[in-house]
């Protein structure tokens, strides 16, 4: 706090009115009052608006990428339905970019096309990365294995770059590291020895071009050292995310491969609102502090593509009403890549086209009113018959997800309309994949225990 500040002239103000009164006070009560007094002007410094709610525990704070406290956020906020539907509108390309990795066939080292379509993802965490750190605002993405940041020096990256002359603990990997096969789209000469190089592309407009290097990472207190990721090098395009992605699948490059000495393959996740403002969200890494009382459903895990986080979904309820479903548009199967998947950067859920005529003609029945069409939404109504929209329930193994109202529906800017917020998987070959995305897991405890093979989900207010 500045001494400027109305709050600290206030407290000086008071301090020196004080010493008037001194010979009147116990010298125990002048000590109180002053270590309230600078108890208040330390947290009120400390609790600013978009401070880290948990900077000395074990968890790290998450806060969506388009937040008020976002270090993304544009100058010009538009209002939030827009800025909803604009992050919805990527969904098809993540879709078909997910269907791709669920059908393709893999060996022990997998090797990926070079040209992949990914998306950004919607939520960010704050680490440190080098000797000493620097603190890097990463993307949060379930469904990608290799995390990686633009590096200093990078051709078409933004200015926040990870300065790799500054760390004392940077290193490159070069081809005849087991690593750099490990990587999608590494490319090494056939003789000699060069560093390790992959290229892939992003969001459907943008692709980069990254060495393979590693370096020492920070999460809030805990150091991973020698952690292996992308230093990017040059960008086309401008959907890649501005200080990277910390990937968070089950491939052998994720955070959770590298570090499973130290957090033994489990993590967990709170996703705030978008509407959030504040790092309120938590991403909890390894067996302390997870929730001891959650209902569990089974991990299940596709051979030819071990990265992506399958999970049972058994049916779909649209208030007392289970809808219809012919159990093969559900079923997993890892020949095709059929099945459902957990994801962190897909913005509205979506099913297979089937489903999801299923589950939207029956939510239709149940409300009353004429329906209308808004962007991405094809399913919206006026607010005032919100109080008979039906609850959508879940079914997994083990356990149901009842999901509450705010993770169902969305608002127009003006509040007189509210939409189904759900969505058809693209219409292509590979639409076999359903995807229960970030909109729905809001304030809501996601826990990844891989080693037992199973995922948790209870309700939590991360808001």
């Amino acid at each position: 706090m500045h001494a400027h500040t109305p709050q600290y002239c206030n407290l000086l103000h008071l301090i020196f009115f004080s010493k008037f009164r001194v010979q009147a006070m116990s010298s125990m009560i002048v000590l109180k009052w002053l270590f309230f007094a600078f108890l208040v002007i330390s947290t009120t410094k400390a609790l600013g608006p978009c401070a880290s709610s948990t900077p000395d525990d074990s968890d790290l704070s998450i806060i969506p990428i388009y937040s008020k406290c976002s270090p993304f956020i544009p100058p010009k906020q538009d209002s939030w339905l827009t800025t909803l539907i604009t992050m919805a509108s990527k969904d098809p390309a993540r879709l078909t970019y997910l269907s791709t990795l669920a059908a393709q066939m893999t060996t022990a080292v997998p090797v990926a096309p070079g040209q992949q379509v990914l998306n950004i993802g919607n939520y960010v965490v704050r680490v440190k990365l080098g000797t000493p750190g620097q603190f890097m605002f990463m993307v949060l993405d379930t469904s990608n294995d290799a995390s990686w940041v633009p590096c200093s020096g990078c051709s078409g990256c933004s200015s926040s770059t990870f300065a790799t002359n500054s760390s004392s603990t940077y290193g490159s990997l070069d081809c005849s590291m087991a690593q750099c096969t490990q990587v999608r789209g590494f490319s090494c000469p056939a003789t000699g020895s060069s560093n390790c190089v992959f290229n892939q592309s992003y969001g459907g407009d943008s692709s980069f071009s990254a060495s393979l290097v590693q370096d020492s990472l920070r999460l809030v207190s805990d150091v991973v050292p020698n952690f292996v990721f992308g230093c990017i090098n040059s960008v086309s395009g401008g959907s890649v995310p501005p200080q990277g992605l910390l990937g968070l699948g089950r491939g052998p490059l994720s955070l959770l491969s590298q570090t499973g000495s130290l957090y033994s393959g489990v993590f967990s996740y709170c996703l705030p609102s978008f509407k959030s403002y504040y790092f309120s969200g938590s991403l909890k890494l390894g067996l302390a502090g997870q929730p001891k009382n959650i209902k569990y459903t089974p991990l299940l895990k596709n051979p030819h593509r071990p990265s992506l986080y399958f999970v049972n979904l058994t049916g779909i309820s649209v208030g007392r009403v289970r809808v219809p479903i012919a159990p093969e548009l559900l079923a997993f199967d890892p020949n095709t890549g059929a099945g459902t998947v957990i994801d962190s950067g897909t913005v509205i859920t979506r099913f297979v086209q089937p489903v999801y005529t299923a589950i939207r003609d029956e939510f239709r029945k149940q409300v009353a009113g004429p329906i209308s069409s808004l962007g991405a939404f094809d399913t919206c109504f006026a607010a005032t018959n919100e109080a008979v929209a039906p609850a959508i329930t879940l079914q997994f193994t083990g356990l149901n997800l009842v999901l509450p109202m705010e993770n169902s529906l969305i608002h127009s800017s003006s509040g007189s309309v509210a939409c189904l917020a759900m969505g058809a998987a693209p219409n292509n070959v590979n639409s076999v994949l359903n995807v229960i995305a970030n909109l729905q897991q809001q304030n809501l405890r996601i826990v990844f225990d891989v080693p037992n093979s199973r995922v948790g989900i209870g309700r939590e207010l991360c808001n």
